[in-house]
C-alpha cells in the first residue's frame, strides 16, 4: 500500500511541481507577461523621452542671455491688512542683435522673475549692429523724464553705461558703446528710454533699400573712392 500511494504522487509532483499547474503553461504565461510588460514599459518610456527631448530642443534651440535688472517689494492694501509681493524687471537678449525687456509682479521672487522673463521673450526687437560689436550711428531716446544718449565707439572702448543700460547692451551683444543718462535714475524709465534710442537705429542696408540705391553709393558720398566704398559695403554686417 505504501508503494501504491507513493508511486502515483511522483508523476503528479513532476507534472505539477507548484500548486498543480503545468510547468510549461506557467513558464509560457510568465514569459508572455514579462514580454508584454517589457514592451509596454519600453514603449511608454520611449514616448515620454521623445516628448521630453522635443521640449529640450525647442528650449535649447536658442540660447538667451537673461539679466535681472531690478526687483522691488510691493504691497496691496486689502480689508485684512497688506499683501506683499515682488515686482521684477528682466532684460533678455540673444547676444546677436535681439533684445527685449519685461516686468511682472508675483507673490514670490522666483515666480515674478519667471513671468518677467516670459514677457521679455515675447517683446524682443532686432537692432542693427555695426561689425557685430557697436551701433551704426549715435542716437537719443526719451521716456517720461528719462533721457539717454547712445554713441558708437571704436573697438576696445567697452561698454560705458550705467547698471540698467549696461544690462541691455550686454544682452544685445554690443561690446563698444558710450552712453549717458540724464534726468532720472528710475530703472524702468531708463530701460524704456534706451529701447526708444535703439529702435530708431538704422543701417546702411536699410537706408539704401529705402532710397533704391546701393550701399556703395551711400558710402562713397563721404569722399571715399569707389574701391573703398565697395570694400566698406562688403564689410558691413547688419
Amino acid at each position: 500500500m505504501a508503494d501504491e500511494n507513493t508511486n502515483p504522487e511522483q508523476p503528479i509532483a513532476a507534472e505539477h511541481p507548484q500548486g498543480g499547474e503545468p510547468q510549461e503553461a506557467r513558464e509560457g504565461r510568465g514569459r508572455g507577461g514579462r514580454g508584454r510588460g517589457e514592451r509596454g514599459e519600453r514603449g511608454g518610456r520611449g514616448r515620454r523621452d521623445d516628448r521630453r527631448g522635443n521640449r529640450n530642443e525647442e528650449d535649447g534651440g536658442e540660447e538667451l542671455i537673461e539679466k535681472l535688472v531690478h526687483i522691488n517689494r510691493v504691497s496691496k492694501t486689502v480689508k485684512g491688512g497688506k499683501r506683499f509681493g515682488f515686482a521684477a524687471l528682466v532684460v533678455v537678449g540673444d547676444g546677436k542683435g535681439r533684445v527685449g525687456f519685461g516686468h511682472a509682479k508675483a507673490r514670490e521672487v522666483p515666480e515674478a522673475i519667471t513671468k518677467a522673463t516670459a514677457s521679455a521673450k515675447k517683446k524682443m526687437v532686432r537692432v542693427p549692429l555695426k561689425e557685430g560689436r557697436t551701433l551704426h550711428h549715435d542716437g537719443k531716446g526719451r521716456f517720461g523724464a528719462g533721457k539717454v544718449n547712445v554713441r558708437t565707439a571704436p573697438a576696445g572702448t567697452g561698454i560705458i553705461a550705467g547698471g540698467p543700460m549696461r544690462a541691455v547692451f550686454e544682452s544685445l551683444g554690443i561690446s563698444d558703446v558710450v552712453t549717458k543718462s540724464v534726468g532720472t535714475s528710475n530703472p524702468y524709465n531708463m530701460i524704456r528710454a534706451t529701447f526708444d534710442a535703439l529702435t530708431n537705429q538704422t543701417s546702411p542696408k536699410s537706408v539704401a533699400q529705402r532710397r533704391g540705391k546701393k550701399v556703395a553709393d551711400l558710402l562713397g558720398r563721404g569722399g571715399a573712392s569707389e574701391v573703398e566704398a565697395e570694400a566698406a559695403a562688403e564689410a558691413i554686417v547688419e
